[in-house]
This record gives structure tokens, C-alpha cells and sequence, in this order.
């Protein structure tokens, strides 16, 4: 929930402005790493403007401190650009060679995700590299379908995110979106509650129902928050870790372990000092080349949590698109995530199932009944006939 205190109501409206402030910079950093997005350009390079837009933008708000202490604020989780079969997570080293270059008619998947006073906003959108389809020059077939698919299975959990309603449901609706598109949902991709410095809750939906990944039922209660996650792949929908190296990591905070090597005990006392609950990437860390070396025995004793990335086969195509929802009582409300694309560069000659067309047409936000006071002042304003 957003608060737990005897006045709830001053306390859900601040921390709904700080989600909110979180969710304006994840969509300017969006819209700053869309146009960095080019060929000839370094993914590196773009992974590293995203992080310091963020950083930047953080640095302008919240100056004051309160209570004797600064309000923290800054990259909630690295920003990533994931090429073509990438599906998720690929957010390289400055000592990675060599560098990965962007060429036209990539497709490009970039997630990014900022935090204000601990309250999270995420994001990810999925681009064409280079000429972008226009209506006399239109993106069709696989590409458009998988597009589409990403984008209305996202639509879908929208609409579903209502108190009472459940996970299982959403996950179900999301697996007729991939049927009628003929596409797969990736396994393991999911979407968490978050709450306070918690980017992935107890609570969660599964993007797609896996006998070897199961979830608990759970419900949908008022003033919850959560990032909703979609990609979808025109394979078979079973990413794997492939040569690339994991690069982020969050710290696994119900572990302990006294570490033997001195590169891993330096190298987590800077996480606990820098990054003690949310993710990080090890560029972000003082000295990469000991990070490297120090992470191995982290990971060995899960003191860090990786976050691998992952690969469809070379000639899939992935779309990936998320945002977070905050559950209020005039309904599901997005406050990060920016305009998939233009329905008329896009086209698809897939159709919706009916089921499917019954929870899109579900409104987002509940009408605002008008007082009586006011209908009887806009009655007495009009004229008698």
C-alpha cells in the first residue's frame, strides 16, 4: 500500500507525487535514449546517457532535506538496450570489446527505471533502428504482429488491475493475446508489486503459465503499485542465457556470508553502501575489473542476485514494453510508459478474439459522478425551450 499510518490520506497523496515525479524521469529518459537510437551507435554508450539523464534529472528535485536527511533518489535499474534476439537485461561494460554498434532495421528493446525518496517507476519500449515505418511506408508482418501483441497484452493487464481481481487472470488473458497473434509470451518474464526500495514484491504475475514456474494466487487490492512487464517473441517464447556476460545484480538482503577473497569483501561493502536493496550494474561500481572478479564469489554464495541476459533464436523478433500502474479508487493509472507507436505504421491483419475485445472495451477510469449542487447549476444555465 502506499501508506501505513493513522492519516493515510495526506500520506497516499505525497507518495503518489513521488511515484509520479519517478515516473516523469523514466519517460524523459525514454524519450532521450529514442533519439539516441541510430546506427553507427555504441549500445554502450546509450546504456550510459540513459543512467546519467536519470541521475541528472534526480539531482534537480527533492533538494531540501527533511528531517536532517537528504531524500534519496537516482537509477532504480540500469538502463538496458537489448538488440534484435536480446530479449532482456544487456547493459555492457566499459571493458566489454568489442562494443556492440546499432545498424538500421534493428530491432531495439530499452528499459529503464528511477526511484524518489525509495517510490519506483519503470519503463521499457521497443524501436526500430535507422528509417522509421511511416503510413505510405508501413511496418508488416512478424514485426508488426509481435508489436502489436506486446502492446495489447500490455492494454489487457491495464484494465485488469482492479481490486478483486486476480493474477491468474491477467496471466490467462495475456496467453489469448499471444494466441491471437500467434506469438509466444517469454517464460520467466514477470510482473511484481512494488513498494518502498522493493522493485520485484511477494506479489506477481506470471507473463506465461510454465510448469517449471509457478506463482501464488493473489488479488488485487486498492493503492497497490505495480510494473507491468511484457515481451513477447515470434519464437518459441524460452529465452536462454547465452555467452554474454550478467552485468547487473541486486543485492540478496536475507544473505550473509563472511567472503574469503579481498576483491569480493571490497566489493560488497560498496553494494551495501551504494546499492543495498535496489539493482545495479557493475560499470556503476569504482573499480569494474575487481567487481568482475569480486561478483564470482557473491554470486557463488547468493549474496547478489543476478539478472541474466537472455536470448531468443537468431531470426525471432522480440517486443518489450512496460510501465507501472498505480491501483487507485478511480482505477488502474499509468504513470510511466510512453505511446507504443502509431497504430498506422504498425499493421497487423491478426484479429482480437472476443474475449479479448470484451476487456479492451472496459473503461480505465471510472467516471466522475457530478454533484447535485453543479447539475442543478448547469440546469438553471440552460435555456427553457
Amino acid at each position: 500500500m502506499f501508506a501505513q499510518s493513522k492519516s493515510p490520506g495526506i500520506k497516499v497523496v505525497t507518495f503518489k507525487n513521488r511515484y509520479r515525479e519517478a515516473g516523469k524521469i523514466v519517460n524523459l529518459a525514454l524519450h532521450g535514449l529514442i533519439i539516441q537510437v541510430k546506427p553507427g551507435a555504441k549500445v554502450l554508450d546509450i546504456c550510459k546517457f540513459g543512467d546519467t539523464v536519470i541521475a541528472q534529472k534526480c539531482g534537480t528535485i527533492y533538494q531540501k532535506k527533511v528531517k536532517g536527511k537528504a531524500i534519496e533518489k537516482g537509477v532504480a535499474f540500469p538502463t538496458c538496450v537489448s538488440v534484435n534476439e536480446c530479449v532482456c537485461h544487456n547493459s555492457p561494460l566499459e571493458s566489454d570489446a568489442p562494443g556492440e554498434i546499432l545498424s538500421s532495421g534493428d530491432l531495439v528493446k530499452l528499459d529503464v527505471g528511477c526511484y524518489v525518496d525509495g517510490y519506483i517507476a519503470v519503463a521499457a519500449h521497443t524501436m526500430i533502428c535507422g528509417e522509421q515505418p511511416s503510413p505510405d511506408k508501413p511496418l508488416c508482418g512478424r514485426q508488426a504482429d509481435v508489436l502489436h501483441a506486446a502492446h495489447i497484452a500490455g492494454e489487457v493487464a491495464l484494465k485488469l488491475l482492479r481490486p478483486g481481481n486476480t493474477n491468474s487472470q491477467v496471466t490467462k488473458a495475456i496467453s489469448q493475446v499471444a494466441k491471437d497473434f500467434d506469438v509466444n509470451a517469454c517464460s520467466g518474464v514477470l510482473s511484481h508489486r512494488m513498494k518502498r526500495f522493493v522493485i520485484d514484491g511477494n506479489k506477481v504475475i506470471l507473463l506465461r503459465e510454465d510448469t517449471d514456474q509457478k506463482v501464488e494466487d493473489s488479488s488485487f487490492e486498492l493503492n497497490e503499485v505495480y510494473s507491468i512487464d511484457i515481451a513477447m517473441s515470434t519464437g518459441d517464447g524460452k529465452p536462454k542465457e547465452m555467452a554474454s556476460r550478467t552485468t547487473i545484480y541486486k543485492r540478496s538482503v536475507d544473505k550473509n556470508y563472511m567472503l574469503k577473497m579481498r576483491s569480493s569483501r571490497t566489493l560488497f561493502n560498496e553494494i551495501n553502501a551504494k546499492f543495498p536493496a535496489l539493482p545495479f550494474t557493475l560499470r556503476s561500481l569504482d573499480d569494474e575489473r575487481q567487481a568482475r572478479m569480486g561478483v564470482v564469489e557473491c554470486l557463488k554464495h547468493e549474496l547478489v542476485h543476478p539478472y541474466p541476459v537472455l536470448f531468443e533464436k537468431k531470426s525471432d523478433y522480440i517486443a518489450h514494453f512496460k510501465f507501472t500502474v498505480l491501483i487507485l479508487p478511480s482505477g488502474p493509472t499509468r504513470i510511466s510508459g510512453i505511446k507504443p507507436f502509431d497504430a498506422s505504421t504498425v499493421k497487423t491483419e491478426k484479429l482480437l478474439s472476443d474475449d479479448i475485445n470484451t476487456i479492451m472495451s472496459l473503461a480505465s477510469k471510472k467516471k466522475k459522478k457530478k454533484s447535485k449542487k453543479k447539475e442543478q447549476e448547469k440546469n438553471s444555465a440552460e435555456p427553457a425551450c
